[in-house]
């Protein structure tokens, strides 16, 4: 299919306009190519009809969908946007009030620099610019996190609570790797493959380090703990888009587990190959009611519809920021040690009376200002009757524009070697876990929150998209690998963008590829206890010429 740039960008203009006009707004812009005289094909509107836009700028990531202008939502997503451009801060009144008493980050822009992927570190800090790294710490026995630090760890605190993790600790080195091809093409070019280590001492925790064995919390002692406990590093990917993905149906996703199980290994945990039928969904019973969804967003699946998904939990457990449906801390998973050891903690309890007069000031909570400082400190920690922090309305926003962020339209689509490359890139097989292309369903709003319905979201009704993936977890055994070796096919829209957006340019779940080509060659792993899923395409790619693989490159930073 091609579609006439005359026709369309008519329409656009005419639409934009009707809707603008009352909004004393510059009007958005939705004038695409050259020329009016100019076709592109369909894969030139990666966000479909109502999700691209033709924005290659250094604010490509940050632009709002046409289904966002349709719904009339532009006031809407601007404050979304507001909230998560800012720092949150101590204050106890205010937009951006309530940050801690632990955090992650004290806002988005540090994981989401220029709203895309996070950049490559050499250090480990929650206040460091561009850092999108999350530390996954976990049992090296049974490959779970461990109990005693929040999912995603915290290493920031507000006085006079302390770090659950002390990050002046954190020791972060890059390790060069060579592969069985000696790091080098056929015809004699090299390329450079380097993977992260990230140490963290016993000493660095703040409460003891405990796991769970055999449904039993134990604590490792320090003496153990090398052996034991296991560290890596995960780094955010980009935002925009992510509507058009949660509006793929269930159904469709399904489909293709069901294509892929005769030909390939699956997550045991997360798919029966035997009946070729989901083993785990996605569900929520504590604001929900426990409906099941097939599980599509971050590399671990962990999380299901977009509603309930990374950035709507992320607002919350980033910051600690309460809302009325999250009326409680982002501790450590087992709920109780962190708060333990902070009501035993002298300094803690010195500081408590304080901080608690300014969060709690007219003691509408009086189990918190009880003679009992240890008591209330532990009260206040694990209450699950918080008073929010952020507004119903305040939220609702931040996901109208979560959910209303564009894609960039492809770029270089009618040249030749965007073509060539194109070719390559399925004639090797890429595409057979960079899937280019789903059709959206009705778009049916699902929210595991049951907080938002059809009318309170922008929506994407069936819109053919380009986001190269499966929606499907494979392995590529690398070194340092992923935890539990499990990683979701990461979209490729938009990314060649990213140098020019400041979002980080390196590729994989840590960074550890800086080009194109570091990413490709990474899938070609055969050590770490297995052969990649893509080892074979790996080497169709070394078999192309210099002139090929440039092109299957020009063609992956294009699309």
């Amino acid at each position: 299919m091609k579609i006439h740039l005359t026709i369309y960008a008519s329409l656009m203009v005419a639409v934009l306009t009707a809707s603008s006009c009352s909004e004393e707004e510059q009007p958005l812009s939705w004038e695409i190519g050259e020329t009016p005289t100019i076709e592109y094909p369909e894969d030139y509107y990666a966000g479909g009809l109502l999700g691209t836009t033709t924005n290659n700028s250094s604010t490509a990531y940050k632009q709002p969908t046409l289904a966002v202008e349709n719904a009339g939502m532009v006031t809407a997503f601007n404050e979304g946007e507001y909230l998560f451009e800012k720092d949150f801060n101590t204050n106890t009144s205010g937009a951006f009030h309530g940050l801690g008493p632990v955090y992650v980050r004290p806002g988005c822009l540090y994981c989401h620099p220029g709203y895309g992927h996070g950049a490559r570190q050499n250090t480990y800090a929650a206040n460091l610019q561009r850092n999108g790294y999350l530390l996954v710490i976990y049992d090296k026995k049974t490959n779970a996190y461990i109990r005693s630090v929040a999912g995603m760890p915290q290493t920031g605190a507000v006085k006079p609570f302390k770090a659950p993790i002390d990050e002046t600790q954190i020791r972060l080195t890059w390790n060069e790797y060579t592969d069985e091809w000696n790091n080098r093409f056929e015809d004699g070019e090299t390329y450079s493959l380097t993977y992260p280590e990230v140490s963290i001492p016993a000493s660095a925790y703040y409460a003891p380090v405990m796991v769970q064995r055999d449904g039993k919390d134990m604590e490792i002692a320090a003496a153990d703990y090398d052996e034991n406990i296991g560290i890596r590093l995960e780094s955010t990917i980009g935002i925009y888009g992510t509507g058009l993905l949660d509006a793929i149906t269930d159904e469709d996703i399904t489909k293709q587990w069901e294509a892929e199980s005769p030909y390939v290994t699956l997550n045991p945990a997360m798919w029966d190959q035997t009946t070729n039928t989901w083993k785990s969904y996605y569900s929520n019973s504590r604001q929900g009611d426990g409906t099941k969804y097939v599980r599509r967003y971050t590399y671990a699946m962990s999380r299901g519809p977009l509603l309930d998904g990374a950035g709507a939990n992320a607002i919350w457990n980033i910051t600690n920021v309460t809302r009325s449906d999250r009326p409680y801390h982002y501790l450590d998973l087992a709920g109780k040690y962190y708060a333990e050891k902070s009501a035993q903690d002298p300094e803690v309890q010195a500081g408590f009376a304080d901080y608690i007069a300014l969060v709690d000031p007219e003691q509408n909570h009086p189990e918190w200002h009880t003679s009992d400082v240890a008591s209330n400190i532990k009260t206040y920690l694990t209450s699950q009757k918080l008073d929010a922090e952020m507004t119903d309305s305040q939220y609702k926003n931040l996901m109208i524009w979560h959910r209303g962020l564009a894609v960039p339209a492809a770029r270089n689509t009618t040249t030749d070697d965007f073509k060539a490359g194109k070719k390559l890139f399925t004639e090797i097989g890429c595409a057979q876990c960079h899937r280019p292309s789903w059709t959206t369903g009705a778009d049916e709003i699902h929210d595991p929150n049951l907080m938002f319905a059809n009318a309170d979201m922008p929506r994407y009704p069936n819109q053919k998209i380009w986001p190269y993936t499966d929606m499907v977890q494979h392995r590529l055994f690398m070194k340092n690998d992923i935890r539990t070796g499990w990683c979701r096919t990461t979209p490729l829209w938009g990314r060649g963008l990213a140098s020019k957006c400041g979002s980080g340019t390196e590729r994989m779940h840590d960074c550890r590829a800086r080009n194109v080509v570091e990413a490709i060659m990474w899938h070609g792993c055969t050590s770490e206890g297995g052969k990649s899923d893509a080892y074979h395409t790996v080497q169709k790619f070394r078999a192309l010429d210099k002139k090929e693989r440039d092109q299957l490159v020009y063609f992956v930073e294009s699309i």
